[in-house]
C-alpha cells in the first residue's frame, strides 16, 4: 500500500507554511469587505495608489525610503486577505513589489546612508509570498524576475551584516519561494535554475532559529515530487544538518526538518537509504514522542517510508522503540496522527518478526476500533495493519477472541481497495485454523467467559475447514452456543447466530437445501405414457371426482408402500373393480399416475403443494421431491411461515431444510417483521435436529489436529 505524500501532509487550509503569519503586527488591521462595486473600486484605487508610489519612489532618499516601506507594508497587510489578492495583482502590484525586491542605485547625495535598509525588501518578499498563495498569480510573480532576487536576498548576510532586518528579509525571501513553488513543478525546477539551492541549504546552519525552519520550509516544497531537486539538496550535504535538526529542543525545528527529510525519501529508495545510514532512524523515532502532534505524524510516515526498504530496516525499527508510541498515537484526537501511524504499523507488520509484538504490545484492539472511522484513508491504513498481524499463527487466536472476525465481517468500509484488504485478512485467518490454533480455539470454547466463547465459536462458523465442524460444534458443544446466539433476546446476538448458522450450512459440502429423492424400496416398473389413463389391460378403476381413471394394479404396487397395502393387504380396496378417491383433484391425480407410469413429471407451482398432499399420502417420495423443490422457489419473507407450516403437515424434509435456511440467510428482514420471534422459538429444535444430523453424516477426513 503506497501512501501519497502532500507537500505538506495533512495540514490545515491555513497552509502552514506556505502563507506564513506577520511577526510584526501591523497597526492598521482592517476589515475589507468586496460586496459592492463600490467597495471594490475604492480598494482598486488605494492598491494603484501604493503602486504608483512604489514606482516612482525608488531611491535611497529617506523620504522615498519611507514611502516605499509604507506601501510595501500596506500591500502586504490587504493580501493576508486572499479575497481581496485579484485586486492587489489587477492594481499591478507584482512588477512593483519586485522592483523593489533589490536595493536602489546608490545616488550622488546618498553620502553612504541607506535608511531602512532590508526594511523594503522585505516587505516586497512577504506581499509576493502572499500573493502567491493563489496559484494562477505563482507564474506571473516568476515571469516578472521575482526569482533570482529572492536568491540573491538569500545571500544578504554574506556582506558580514548581522541583524534582525538581515534575519527577516532572508526568511521572508524563503517564504515566498515556498509559495511560488507549492505544487508548482516548472518553477520548483527554476529555482533550482536560479542557484537557490545552495544558499537554502547554507541557511539551515543559520543562528537565526526562523531562518532555519523557512529555509527547511523552502526545501521541503522544492524536493516534493521533484528528483533533480531532491538530488541537489542531498549533494549540497544537507542531510547531516536536517538529521542535527531533527533532535532541536524547538518543535518548530524538527517539524520542518522531518518534513524535508520525508520528501527526500518519498519515491526515491537510494536516498532514503542515504538517510537511514546518515543515522535518521533512532532520532526520527523519537519524534514519535514530541509534543509537537505535527513532528509525531510526519514521523511516522517516515518510519513507514524507511520500512518499506527492506525487511531488517522494519526490524530495527521495532528494536528502537517505535512501536509502543505508535501504538499510543492510534488512540490520539487527532485523526491524522491516527492514519499515520496506522500507515506506520501496517508498513511494520508485513514482517513476520514484528507481528506478534505490534499485538502483543496492544496493537490489536486500537487497530480494530480504527475499522469504524468515516475516514477513508484511515480505514484503509488499519486495515492494511491488520492484514500483516493475521499473518501470524500467534496473533490468530487473540483476533478472535476479541472480536476481530466479527469487526471485519460487520465494517462498513468506504473505498473497494479497503474491502479487498479485509477479504483477504478474514482468508488469511482462515488458512491458519488448524493444528495448534484450533487447539487453542476449543481450549477457549471450553473454559473461557462466555462473552469470549461466543466470538470464538462465531468465528469459526465462518472460518473452520468443513473436516473440523464435527469436533468444533457437535463434539465440542459449539452449535449449542449458536443456538443459544439464535434463541437469545438481543437483536445482535440473534443475528449473528443466524449468519454463522447460515455460514456452517454453506460451507458443510453435505449439506443441501433440496437433498436428493430416496432410492425406492423396491425397483421400480415404468408401464410408460401411453398407459397412463389407459383401459387396455387395466385391472382397477378409480373415480376422480365421478369420472373413471383406468390404471393397473401391478404398476401401483411397484410404486409405492401405500399402494402395496391397498392391493396386497387386508384393505377392502383388494380386490375392488372400481375404488374412489375422495380428496383428490383429477389434474392432481392424473399427475401423480403420470409419475408412476414414467418416473417423472413436470410440476407447475399453481398444482404443486396438492400434489405434495397427495405424494404424501400415496407414500412417493421420488414425487414428494419433485414438490418441495418447485415449491422451495416460490418462498419468500411473506410465506416462509406457511411454507414451513406447510412441510411440517405433509413431513416434506427437503422443504423444511429449504425454510431453515432461507430463515437464517434473511434473518435481518424476517426480524423486521412481526411474529418472528415466535417462529425462531418454533423452529429451533427442527435448526438443532437439521445441524445435528448434517455434522454428523460420514466423513472422509480427520479433524487435522
Amino acid at each position: 500500500m503506497e501512501l501519497h505524500r502532500r507537500e505538506d501532509q495533512g495540514l490545515s487550509s491555513e497552509r502552514k507554511g506556505q502563507k506564513r503569519k506577520l511577526e510584526e503586527e501591523i497597526d492598521d488591521e482592517r476589515e475589507i469587505s468586496l460586496a459592492s462595486g463600490d467597495a471594490r473600486q475604492a480598494l482598486l484605487s488605494e492598491v494603484v495608489a501604493h503602486v504608483n508610489i512604489l514606482n516612482s519612489d525608488f531611491s535611497w532618499n529617506e523620504a522615498d525610503r519611507a514611502a516605499a516601506k509604507r506601501a510595501t507594508h500596506v500591500l502586504a497587510e490587504l493580501a493576508k486577505n486572499e479575497e481581496v489578492v485579484n485586486v492587489i495583482v489587477e492594481g499591478g502590484a507584482v512588477p512593483a513589489l519586485v522592483k523593489h525586491l533589490e536595493s536602489p542605485p546608490p545616488g550622488e547625495d546618498d553620502r553612504g546612508l541607506k535608511p531602512f535598509e532590508h526594511e523594503v525588501e522585505k516587505g516586497s518578499a512577504f506581499a509576493l509570498g502572499l500573493l502567491a498563495v493563489k496559484p494562477e498569480h505563482q507564474q506571473l510573480i516568476v515571469d516578472n524576475g521575482a526569482l533570482l532576487h529572492l536568491v540573491d536576498l538569500l545571500k544578504r548576510h554574506k556582506d558580514g551584516s548581522c541583524s534582525r532586518a538581515v534575519n527577516s528579509v532572508i526568511r521572508r525571501a524563503a517564504d515566498a519561494i515556498t509559495n511560488l513553488a507549492h505544487e508548482n513543478s516548472s518553477i520548483k525546477t527554476r529555482v533550482r535554475l536560479e542557484g537557490g539551492i545552495p544558499p537554502l541549504v547554507e541557511l539551515l546552519e543559520f543562528t537565526d532559529t526562523k531562518v532555519q525552519r523557512a529555509a527547511a520550509g523552502a526545501l521541503r516544497t522544492l524536493a516534493f515530487k521533484n528528483d533533480e531537486n531532491k538530488n541537489q539538496i542531498v549533494e549540497c550535504n544537507a542531510l547531516p544538518t536536517l538529521i542535527l535538526m531533527l533532535r532541536s529542543e524547538d518543535a518548530a525545528i524538527h517539524y520542518e526538518a522531518v518534513g524535508v527529510i520525508g520528501n527526500l525519501v518519498h519515491s526515491s529508495p537510494n536516498i532514503k537509504k542515504e538517510v537511514i545510514n546518515a543515522g535518521a532512524l533512532q532520532p526520527v523515532i523519537g519524534l514519535l514522542s514530541s509534543s509537537c502532534s505535527e513532528s509525531q505524524r510526519e514521523a511516522a510516515l517516515l518510519l513507514g517510508q524507511f520500512a518499506a526498504t527492506d525487511s531488517d530496516c522494519k526490524v530495527h525499527i521495532v528494536q528502537r522503540g517505535a512501536v509502543g508510541p505508535l501504538i499510543d498515537m492510534l488512540q490520539s484526537q487527532d485523526v491524522q496522527l491516527r492514519e499515520m501511524s496506522a500507515f506506520a504499523l501496517g508498513r511494520l507488520a508485513q514482517d513476520a518478526h514484528n507481528q506478534a509484538g505490534i499485538a502483543h504490545n496492544g496493537g490489536l484492539m486500537p487497530l480494530l476500533k480504527l475499522l469504524d472511522s468515516k475516514n477513508g484513508s484511515l480505514q484503509h491504513n488499519a486495515a492494511f495493519a491488520l492484514y500483516g498481524l493475521a499473518d501470524n499463527k500467534d496473533n490468530v487466536s487473540d483476533f478472535i477472541r476479541v472480536g476481530g472476525v466479527q469487526k471485519l465481517q460487520d465494517g462498513e468500509f468506504i473505498v473497494q481497495a479497503t474491502k479487498d484488504c479485509v477479504a483477504k485478512t478474514l482468508k488469511r485467518l482462515e488458512e491458519k485454523i488448524h493444528g495448534r490454533v484450533l487447539k487453542h480455539l476449543l481450549y477457549l470454547l471450553r473454559v473461557a467467559e462466555k462473552s469470549v466463547q461466543r466470538r470464538v465459536v462465531l468465528a469459526l462458523a465462518h472460518l473452520c475447514s468443513p473436516d473440523d465442524q464435527r469436533t468444533i460444534f457437535i463434539d465440542k458443544n459449539g452449535l449449542e452456543l449458536l443456538l443459544g446466539l439464535l434463541g437469545s433476546a438481543n437483536s445482535k446476538q440473534q443475528l449473528d447466530g443466524a449468519m454463522a448458522l447460515y455460514k456452517l450450512a454453506n460451507k458443510a459440502m453435505t449439506l443441501s437445501p433440496v437433498d436428493a429423492a430416496p432410492p425406492s424400496p423396491t425397483p421400480q416398473v415404468y408401464l410408460g405414457e401411453q398407459y397412463v389413463n389407459n383401459s387396455t389391460l387395466s385391472d382397477v378403476t378409480f373415480l376422480v371426482e365421478g369420472r373413471r381413471f383406468y390404471a393397473h394394479r401391478i404398476c401401483l404396487l411397484a410404486s409405492s408402500d401405500a399402494f402395496r397395502a391397498m392391493f396386497d393387504g387386508g384393505y377392502r380396496e383388494k380386490d375392488a373393480r372400481d375404488i374412489e378417491i375422495p380428496n383428490i383433484r383429477w389434474e392432481v391425480f392424473e399427475l401423480m399416475i403420470r409419475f408412476i407410469y414414467t418416473g417423472s413429471v413436470v410440476v407447475s407451482l399453481d398444482i404443486a403443494k396438492d400434489l405434495l398432499r397427495a405424494a404424501d399420502q400415496y407414500l412417493l417420495e421420488g414425487l414428494k421431491r419433485l414438490c418441495e423443490y418447485t415449491i422451495a422457489q416460490d418462498i419468500s419473507l411473506e410465506n416462509v411461515a406457511s411454507m414451513y407450516e406447510l412441510s411440517e403437515a405433509f413431513h416434506a424434509m427437503s422443504l423444511r431444510n429449504t425454510c431453515i435456511l432461507f430463515i437464517l440467510e434473511q434473518f435481518y428482514k424476517l426480524s423486521q417483521r412481526p411474529g418472528h420471534s415466535n417462529l425462531i422459538q418454533r423452529i429451533l429444535p427442527e435448526i438443532r435436529d437439521y445441524f445435528a444430523k448434517a455434522l454428523t453424516k460420514p466423513n472422509s477426513y480427520t479433524l487435522r489436529l
